[in-house]
């Protein structure tokens, strides 16, 4: 039954794809469509409004620095309101302002998309905070996200043209994408008993007699762009383990679908793009190869259950339920985790603290490549990335000049993806090392042993993937953790989507190259095994030794 529930959410995702991808490339074509006359007459009045005149496009640094200034600004906001949310309206609880590292790493967590909650969200923030800085980071970073996946996407695929006009594409994946959706599946989540209010906490008596305070709150409209713009922060400290962010297994679906189907569709809007769909399906199937590999991981892990409990002579017949709702089990539950980490999301229905060690390895492997789907655009860039790579060194063994879409592939792009392959293992081992190398870092760690490693590199494998979830047995909201965190945070977004933005203005500027009968193809299945072999050989170059450590130790500790 575990498996037929899997089954039927993998369908409803792959039929979700094409309309999906569809609707998206027409959105940023730029080419008059049926949208305009819907959309148009409130984005002129946006574009006015920000002095916005000239909509000509922009090289890769103009653009670079349109998503930066922008995030900059929205972070100082952010910050700013966090402090003083104590003297802010809607505070019906009277949450004091937040303390200074913790309003910096909460700022940075949510405009890198990545959500981070070192606080628990019910008793940290204000009903305030929730919409303005919570709520309103949660769809600009994802627009962020989505504007730089488009403008690589046309660096790669144009002929001469330029990435686009960032602010064009900001404004337009608010209004045209994340707005509409999220309007949507706020409502369909109302209907589905998710609470929309700004009522004080509920005070109710206990059959007992005592009084219990229920917090309450704009539940449903963080919900849906949490999901949809894979943000991830939870309204409760519970996130969508929370019964009143995720009441039943059909929300559990819907919330699922909501953060999944949009990465899911870029690599048909990258195939639309490069006017070779195939090109986007093979980039689609070794996604949801990986996707199916982790989750296979995961699912039968969880299943099989906790060899240590089961050596006891205690019913394990259900699986690992430690950690987990009833009204999920092992199969929904399972997904979701795959799901989040998979579209680094980050929210979570269960405690991947309590996964076991296999079913932790799942989740903390996907994060360690970033390239399963990934978060709003990242995930797309990360695999093109690694496409890239794979026709370079195809190009190597057969000593011709490597080409991709038509543009040749040489040391200037090479150094720069290098950059950016390096840069992510580099940001998550390096503070690892630290965290154990210093008191303030390994005083944090309440499981010691090879959990314990686990523990801390999940911390770090998720900030630098901007996922956000994270192993709760760590202590981790001390200035050391903040800091550390909030600066892996801001490289792990922004130094390959900058490195990747330079390879797609080098690319862009390329004469196009007619393709021959010696054209390495890159859109047949023989790609297909070349990509997911990159995928997976620099992955376990970089990472095995760390996992081996961590989440294999424990596992066999278990046995």
């Amino acid at each position: 039954m575990g498996i037929v529930q899997i089954l039927l959410v993998l369908a409803m995702l792959a039929l979700l794809v094409k309309p999906i991808g569809t609707y998206v490339y027409h959105v940023f074509s730029n080419e008059k469509n049926g949208q305009d006359r819907i959309f148009g007459p409130f984005e002129k009045l946006i574009f006015r409004l920000i002095g916005l005149k000239n909509r000509g496009g922009m090289t890769w640094k103009q653009y670079a620095l349109g998503f930066l200034l922008t995030n900059i600004v929205l972070t100082a906001v952010g910050y700013v309101i966090l402090r003083l949310q104590k003297y802010l309206p809607f505070n019906p609880s009277g949450i004091g302002g937040m303390e200074g590292t913790l309003s910096l790493n909460t700022a940075i967590s949510f405009m890198t998309n990545t959500n981070l909650q070192h606080y628990s969200g019910e008793s940290g923030v204000s009903y305030f905070s929730q919409m303005a800085v919570m709520t309103m980071m949660m769809f600009t970073s994802a627009a962020t996200g989505f504007s730089v996946a488009i403008a690589f996407i046309r660096g790669i695929t144009s002929k001469g043209k330029t990435l686009g006009n960032f602010f064009e594409d900001f404004v337009k994946a608010h209004t045209r994408v994340f707005l509409p959706a999220a309007i949507l599946v706020t409502l369909l989540l109302v209907a589905l008993q998710v609470p929309l209010t700004l009522n004080p906490t509920l005070i109710v008596q206990t059959l007992e007699g005592s009084t219990q305070s229920i917090a309450m709150g704009p539940v449903a409209a963080l919900e849906s762009i949490k999901h949809l713009g894979t943000n991830g922060g939870g309204f409760f400290g519970a996130n969508s383990a929370h019964p009143f962010e995720n009441p039943n297994p059909l929300t559990n679906v819907v919330e699922m679908l909501s953060m999944w189907a949009l990465p899911a569709s870029l690599p048909y809007v990258f195939g639309r793009f490069a006017r070779n769909r195939k090109q986007g399906w093979v980039v689609f199937g070794a996604m949801m190869t990986l996707f199916v590999a982790f989750l296979s991981l995961i699912y039968f892990s969880e299943l099989r259950g906790n060899p240590a409990i089961a050596a006891m002579g205690i019913d394990a017949s259900q699986g690992s339920m430690e950690g987990k709702e009833v009204r999920f089990g092992i199969a929904q539950s399972a997904l979701f985790s795959a799901v989040t980490t998979a579209a680094t999301t980050g929210t979570v229905n269960n405690m991947h603290d309590t996964l076991t060690p296999l079913g932790g390895l799942g989740t903390l492997g996907q994060m360690m490549l970033n390239v399963v789907f990934g978060g709003k655009g990242v995930g797309l860039i990360n695999m093109l990335m690694y496409a890239m790579l794979g026709v370079f060194l195809c190009g190597l063994m057969v000593g011709r000049t490597p080409e991709f879409l038509g543009r040749k592939i040489e040391p200037r792009e090479m150094k720069l993806i290098a950059v950016a392959i390096l840069a992510h293992p580099f940001i998550i081992l390096a503070p690892t090392a630290i965290a154990f190398l210093t008191d303030a870092g390994s005083g944090a760690i309440t499981n010691p042993g090879s959990h314990g490693i686990t523990q801390v590199l999940y911390e770090y494998a998720s900030s630098a993937a901007n996922n956000g979830s994270g192993f709760e047995g760590l202590a981790d909201n001390t200035p050391f953790w903040n800091m550390t965190t909030g600066l892996v945070m801001l490289l792990g977004r922004y130094v390959s989507m900058i490195a990747m933005l330079a390879v797609a203005g080098s690319l862009v500027r390329k004469p196009w190259v007619p393709e021959t009968i010696g054209t390495f193809r890159t859109d047949n299945k023989l790609f297909y095994g070349i990509l997911i072999g990159t995928v997976l050989i620099i992955g376990a170059l970089t990472f095995l030794p760390a996992v081996v450590l961590g989440p294999i130790a424990e596992h066999l500790k278990l046995g």
